[in-house]
């Protein structure tokens, strides 16, 4: 195992530095409604594929390491958080799930601290890296559905979009219960 800025661990950090190219072509308002959508979208592709690949690297290499673990999920929040905030802002996503899913991530990441003072590093578990891929994939369906089907989306389209929202919620309950559960000694 290394600690230092390895490959992987720099892959997480150009995960987070994605984010303001996420969000300024999303939200930037410089480009026509459906290309931003677009363009936002391959750059969420480009940055979901890295949250693969760093683990991938990391894995093959053996170059996990404590950074890693920290910072893997937190880049992770972080994109994805700010994908669903500017969701909201555009009305794809009601504001209740958001809050949901993002109380959800302080929840374990405060845990994920008290674990650490305590010499514990808390890795992503199955049920969050499963939570992780469809929130990255509903996002992905909706944003770039939103460009390519406008106005006349289809209502089979809408209604997997609408499962995958309700998806990514569940599993985000899912995924909190577990962390609570496995780590129960930590409220203790």
């Amino acid at each position: 195992m290394s600690d230092k800025m390895n490959l992987p661990n720099r892959i997480t950090i150009a995960r987070m530095c994605m984010i303001p190219l996420f969000l300024a072509a999303l939200l930037g308002g410089f480009l026509p409604p459906n290309v931003s959508r677009l363009s936002a979208t391959g750059i969420f592709i480009i940055a979901s594929a890295s949250d693969w690949l760093d683990g991938f690297l990391a894995r093959k290499m053996d170059l996990i390491s404590d950074f890693g673990k920290l910072m893997d999920p937190i880049a992770d929040k972080l994109l994805v958080g700010a994908a669903l905030v500017s969701m909201v802002q555009l009305g794809d996503i009601d504001a209740w799930m958001v809050v949901l899913i993002i109380s959800r991530e302080f929840l374990i990441s405060g845990m994920r601290l008290v674990a650490v003072e305590k010499g514990n590093v808390i890795a992503a578990s199955t049920w969050a890296k499963i939570k992780t891929a469809i929130q990255m994939l509903m996002i992905i369906m909706v944003l770039g559905g939103g460009a390519l089907l406008p106005e006349g989306q289809s209502q089979v389209f809408s209604a997997v979009c609408e499962l995958m929202k309700w998806l990514a919620v569940g599993l985000t309950v899912i995924s909190a219960y577990d962390y609570i559960y496995k780590n129960r000694e930590l409220f203790k």
